[in-house]
């Protein structure tokens, strides 16, 4: 029985870093290039031609760049997953490339060695991101800087995060929103991860500060 390929598409304005990209991915058996794009304009209409499952994308681009290509993405509602792949480890990318709906941030410098995890890692909804990149997104919540930590937090998480307040058990969950337990767990993970938080206490404390959930 053989599975169909991870289709990616690139986003990158260099045209030496898209084909440096391609090589370690086509040298994965389970992915597959199925496009590439320069700016977040070809990306969208790169999107709408073919199916993809995960956007590689660079955040410094002409045009518009990779900042605006998650909002737009956001906007056209495209079920894809996206994983930065950027040159900047500074706390403001990493925490604005999160609050605009990235999955994973990987640094260039990694992308040899990581780049096919964080790949799968993004598809299968577990977040990504290089040590560097999650120093940096921690930094952005511990000094307060002009982020949200709720912006940080997905809609579905935050469908999850207001349940897992509640008391429900991962099973409720999965049966409230029709998704599986595991992916309950998942989302739990991605969220303490996100907010630096590490048991269901903290998170459900979180939630109540926030106004997402009733003091008990």
């Amino acid at each position: 029985m053989t599975t169909n390929p991870l289709r990616v598409v690139l986003v990158d304005d260099q045209e030496l870093v898209r084909a440096g990209v391609r090589k370690v991915l086509e040298g994965e058996p389970d992915m597959a290039v199925v496009g590439e794009a320069s700016d977040g304009n070809e990306m969208l209409k790169l999107l709408r031609a073919v199916e993809a499952d995960v956007v590689v994308l660079d955040l410094n681009m002409p045009g518009r760049d990779g900042f605006e290509a998650l909002r737009d993405l956001h906007m056209a509602d495209l079920a894809v997953r996206v994983l930065v792949l950027s040159l900047h480890d500074d706390p403001q990318y990493v925490g604005r490339a999160v609050r605009e709906g990235a999955h994973g941030y990987l640094l260039k410098d990694c992308a040899v060695q990581e780049l096919p995890v964080a790949v799968r890692a993004v598809m299968q909804g577990r977040p990504f991101f290089s040590p560097r990149a999650q120093e940096a997104l921690t930094h952005v919540l511990r000094n307060g800087q002009r982020l949200d930590p709720m912006d940080l937090l997905s809609p579905r998480e935050l469908e999850v995060l207001k349940r897992v307040a509640g008391g429900l058990s991962s099973k409720e969950i999965g049966a409230a929103l029709n998704i599986s337990p595991r992916t309950v767990e998942t989302h739990r993970a991605s969220m303490m991860r996100k907010l630096d938080l590490h048991s269901v206490a903290e998170l459900t404390r979180f939630a109540i500060e926030k106004g997402i959930a009733r003091r008990p």
